[in-house]
């Protein structure tokens, strides 16, 4: 689907960048569609690729975590996520480093479970999904200065109702799980 020969592709004609942060850097377009008509001011937020891991302990326990988000006002639970650093050699690797420093298990068996958008219209990163099995701990957390989180372990019982009353409230965490769920018959 990403194919730079698209014939649906918009043409850009003009790109500025209106502000540019770590966190958020907002991009302005005038772009012309295939048809010849134009927007003159399409919008793009920039974001580094992010990962998030569902990691399952060798006793079957998922590994999640809690968190404010100052978005919503709340308290969420959550995968294991985070940003793709630029000094990690690959997502896996940044998705390791993420679960080991939130919530110090790690090891096991690691595979790249699914690709999401959280929103291909204005959006330009990918979260890389991955599902971590026989996890361990093998260390204590280490959060930076901006983080409070705190880890919890559900039974895939316990999961399963957590997402059927709206729990998890990321849409690139519910939808991998939700995937694991189907795929794997726990409902």
């Amino acid at each position: 689907m990403n194919n730079k020969t698209d014939d649906k592709a918009w043409k850009v004609l003009k790109s500025e960048y209106l502000f540019q942060q770590p966190w958020l850097t907002v991009r302005r377009e005038h772009i012309q569609l295939p048809n010849g008509n134009e927007i003159p001011d399409y919008y793009l937020l920039d974001y580094p690729d992010w990962v998030n891991v569902i990691a399952i302990t060798k006793d079957k326990k998922f590994i999640l975590v809690s968190q404010y988000r100052h978005g919503l006002g709340y308290t969420s639970i959550e995968l294991c996520a985070g940003v793709a650093e630029k000094y990690d050699p690959s997502f896996e690797i940044s998705a390791q480093r993420e679960l080991l420093e939130e919530t110090g298990y790690g090891n096991g068996n690691w595979t790249k479970y699914m690709e999401i958008s959280v929103n291909p219209g204005t959006h330009t990163n990918m979260t890389h999904c991955f599902l971590a099995t026989d996890v361990e701990k093998i260390a204590e957390q280490n959060l930076e200065a901006t983080e409070d989180i705190s880890v919890h372990l559900l039974s895939a019982d316990e999961l399963v109702v957590l997402l059927k009353k709206d729990g998890i409230k990321q849409a690139v965490q519910a939808a991998p799980l939700w995937k694991y769920i189907a795929e794997n018959h726990l409902i």
